[in-house]
């Protein structure tokens, strides 16, 4: 099989990369002196030749047994044997795994079967022409049998082997996610083979994956969504966001179109507007992304012409409905799907604070309304990405706008990560009152009253509290 040696960029990304791991170049020069052969194969060879950050890396060893290449990895640390029967092992603390060339057969459970393949069948056996290159860690020549990095400049998706990417029903979810993280396009063939495969076996946790990776690791998420949808298996994946095609709207709020258009401008304007917040952890980008692809599922339901007029009014609150029947069909993760929610139900906020110019005490409020799940940054985060969605010319979202003032005024008040803190407990009141439900009552007033009036003083708060119970019980 021809090799090609590889230009100069992607040597120096070969030299940082074994930097950065300092056992990766030891272990596979051992590997060479026993008579293997390394091989970095996969999405590693993918990204390097990318430019992009490499997390975890595989290594395929060609021309030696299971226990020979177990035997070379024991001299580097301790080894892990969790992957043994699938011919995968891994030394404790580094980020790569090694695996021996292998067949597996089709379906939800594959069986296994550690082969000695020659290195163009194992790359045959892969999901795209992008992932089925290797790279020789002895030589650093690159081998790329099926053309993968030519469908890389052309941006082109396609199988090594038809047949074979038929066998695993995940890789739909994969061609969808690839779709949107490198904004390139299927071939004829792949499209062909995706629109009529069998999806119905995939796991929900397994699909949850993919939906991450599209969601985390795209500029345009779009893309993967649209893909469902013009291949005609969006009402399969995901039923509630395929209702929303054809589901009009005022043009006077929403010249770009549909709702289905107006969501897929705002996922992508949301996938721009988390990465200004570098300190939001994965899992709060994905709730915000999520949150923007339910935030007006409610409008298929909702939707009316009064007085001449496209209206969906209390499409927030029928959205909570949809967006739980969404997320459920996707993920059992029930703070993300809660956190979703509050997204849906209170989108509009933003808005319309600003509009009526509301008063300290509604942004608290809210703040506590988001009940732990979900933040107001969160929530402005959403906001924004409904007003992007809304570019008439185009699919692209409209650029970001001015000074986000909501989150300002949220972050002058202290409640843009979470509810204001309660000034007292039931501690505070036990002097006046015992134990029971009416001390909790009194709390709970107290912090109303708190969140109301702006109060800051324990002990003018505490004094309100008690006037107006005597008032009460005067009554």
């Amino acid at each position: 099989m021809e090799s090609t040696k590889i230009f100069p960029d992607i040597q120096k990304g070969i030299a940082e990369l074994c930097a950065q791991q300092p056992l990766l170049l030891p272990i596979t020069d051992a590997i060479h002196k026993q008579g293997g052969i390394s091989y970095l194969v996969g999405g590693a060879v993918r990204d390097l030749l990318l430019s992009l950050p490499i997390k975890d890396m595989d290594i395929e060893v060609h021309g030696m047994s299971l226990e020979a290449l177990e035997t070379v990895l024991k001299h580097y640390g301790p080894v892990s044997e969790v992957g043994k029967s699938f011919g995968v092992l891994k030394v404790y603390g580094t980020s790569f795994d090694f695996s021996l060339p292998r067949r597996d057969s089709a379906g939800r459970k594959p069986q296994v079967t550690i082969q000695d393949l020659s290195l163009e069948d194992a790359l045959r056996r892969r999901d795209l022409t992008m992932n089925a290159m290797a790279l020789d860690m002895h030589t650093r020549c690159l081998y790329d049998p099926f053309d993968g990095l030519s469908d890389l400049h052309a941006k082109r998706l396609r199988s090594p082997d038809s047949s074979f990417f038929a066998q695993d029903p995940l890789r739909f979810f994969r061609v969808m996610q690839f779709i949107g993280r490198f904004e390139m396009n299927p071939d004829e063939e792949l499209t062909r083979i995706c629109s009529s495969m069998d999806i119905s076996d995939v796991s929900r946790e397994r699909i949850e994956m993919e939906f991450e990776k599209l969601l985390l690791k795209s500029r345009r998420p779009s893309l993967g969504i649209r893909w469902l949808a013009k291949i005609k298996r969006l009402h399969e994946v995901l039923s509630e966001l395929d209702r929303t095609r054809g589901v009009e709207q005022e043009k006077k709020w929403h010249p770009e179109g549909d709702v289905f258009e107006h969501t897929m401008q705002s996922l992508d304007a949301a996938a721009d507007e988390v990465s200004y917040l570098p300190e939001l952890s994965d899992s709060e980008k994905l709730m915000v992304m999520y949150a923007v692809l339910c935030h007006d599922l409610g409008k298929v339901a909702t939707t009316k012409v009064i007085d001449g007029r496209l209206r969906s009014f209390g499409h927030d609150v029928q959205g909570v409905t949809c967006a739980r029947s969404f997320m459920r069909r996707i993920t059992r993760n029930n703070d993300l799907i809660d956190g979703v929610i509050m997204l849906v139900r209170y989108h509009h906020a933003p808005r319309t604070f600003i509009d009526q110019g509301a008063h300290p005490s509604a942004y608290k409020r809210l703040a506590f309304k988001m009940n732990g799940k979900a933040t107001l940054t969160h929530l402005s985060l959403v906001a924004q990405a409904d007003v992007r969605g809304r570019n008439p010319q185009g699919h692209a979202p409209v650029p970001r706008g001015g000074e986000d003032l909501f989150l300002k005024k949220a972050h002058d008040l202290g409640v843009a990560y979470g509810a204001e803190q309660p000034l007292l407990t039931g501690k505070n009141f036990l002097d006046v009152i015992k134990p029971g439900p009416e001390l909790g009552k009194m709390v709970k007033r107290a912090y109303e009253l708190q969140l109301a009036q702006l109060i800051s003083d324990k002990e003018k708060l505490k004094k309100l509290v008690l006037v107006l119970l005597q008032g009460k019980n005067k009554k």
